[in-house]
């Protein structure tokens, strides 16, 4: 039997419609969108040349912890890393990112906060009155590391040089992942991603994850001390991520991670499930002390309508993930009364009164 052409564009369409209908499902019944959907982070730049460049370049401090100026101390520092690769106008650091480490300088004034980068590069022009203001923290390092060298006998030295990484659709976010697992492998304290304004005190909490909802567990903000069950849970963490690495996954290695490895420490699936006694003395946060603000609504932090409440949830928190992925494209201007800018105000003031027009 013989298909007219007519018939032949109604099945297309049909086809097509089914497609759209079948995405939709996929959306209204995933959890966490980012998951499954990486493709919505569509400025994502993938130049990750500086991971092998051996530059000559007099730019950033390297990383050493060894060092007898400002030597590290196990297990008490809050670290920050920034994984982009970077053209010849230098580093860039914008004022959200630079809010985050000030807000946690400024919360933690009995911990180091690092800022660590893979760039070599020198800073830019517009980042380094950024960096002035930073620096303002006594308590404050930025710092360059070498992939290379910095997975060096480590669980995942042979991984990484394998070139499973640079393989992935999203090496740069994918960066970020090992190194925040690896990081806290190696020295123990507290991660933070660089849209999280820490609005408390984080200097006593000790082995700790958020959940983002009740069901699965975030790597926004997590913290492994030098104990056994901090040792424990690290190692577990990086050995995942070794075995379990998905390239063309957008979070299998990061919220994936902690969320598996959580179910096998705490025997269970759900992250309301994941109690301290459960967890072998681990704690699971609820959303509301990390993200107050689940991520399908993350337009309240730039809405005036309902703000006092909007403000009254964030009171709450002990620091606010602003879903960075989703929201950077989000104008604040800094004489508005939205809540990220009243929070941006109170919590890295130096940042924010010296950022210019727009936050």
């Amino acid at each position: 039997m013989r298909i007219s052409r007519k018939m032949k564009k109604r099945l297309l369409w049909c086809g097509f419609a089914f497609a759209v209908v079948l995405l939709i499902l996929m959306i209204s019944t995933e959890s966490n969108i980012i998951q499954r959907i990486p493709f919505l982070d569509v400025t994502t730049v993938n130049n990750i040349k500086c991971y092998d460049e051996v530059s000559t370049t007099k730019g950033i401090d390297n990383f050493d912890p060894e060092s007898s100026i400002g030597k590290l101390m196990l297990g008490k520092n809050i670290f920050f890393h920034e994984t982009s690769c970077f053209g010849e106008e230098g580093i860039v650091l914008n004022a959200r990112q630079a809010c985050a480490v000030e807000s946690a300088a400024r919360m933690n004034p009995s911990m180091t906060v690092y800022l660590l980068l893979v760039s070599k590069s020198k800073f830019s022009n517009r980042t380094r009155e950024i960096v002035r203001h930073l620096l303002n923290y006594s308590n404050v390092r930025i710092r360059h590391i070498d992939p290379q060298t910095y997975v060096k006998n480590t669980p995942l030295e042979v991984w990484y040089t394998s070139g499973a990484l640079k393989k992935s659709h999203w090496p740069v976010s994918h960066m970020s992942d090992m190194l925040r697992y690896l990081t806290l492998w190696k020295y123990g304290g507290i991660y933070l991603d660089l849209d999280v304004v820490v609005t408390s005190s984080l200097e006593n909490l000790t082995n700790f994850a958020g959940a983002e909802d009740w069901d699965d567990v975030a790597a926004g903000v997590m913290g492994f001390d030098m104990s056994k069950l901090g040792r424990r849970v690290a190692d577990a963490c990086v050995r995942d991520l070794k075995k379990n690495f998905r390239g063309d996954v957008w979070g299998n290695n990061g919220p994936g991670v902690i969320t598996r490895t959580l179910q096998k420490l705490c025997a269970t699936m759900y992250a309301r499930d994941m109690t301290p006694d459960r967890c072998h003395g681990f704690t699971v946060y609820p959303p509301s002390v990390f993200y107050p603000i689940h991520y399908k609504k993350w337009k309240k932090y730039f809405e005036t309508k309902d703000s006092n409440a909007t403000l009254k949830t964030l009171s709450k928190a002990k620091a606010i993930h602003v879903w960075n992925k989703l929201s950077k494209a989000e104008k604040v201007r800094v004489n508005s009364n939205v809540p990220y800018a009243i929070i941006a105000q109170n919590y890295c003031p130096y940042i924010f009164n010296n950022c210019g027009k727009i936050f």
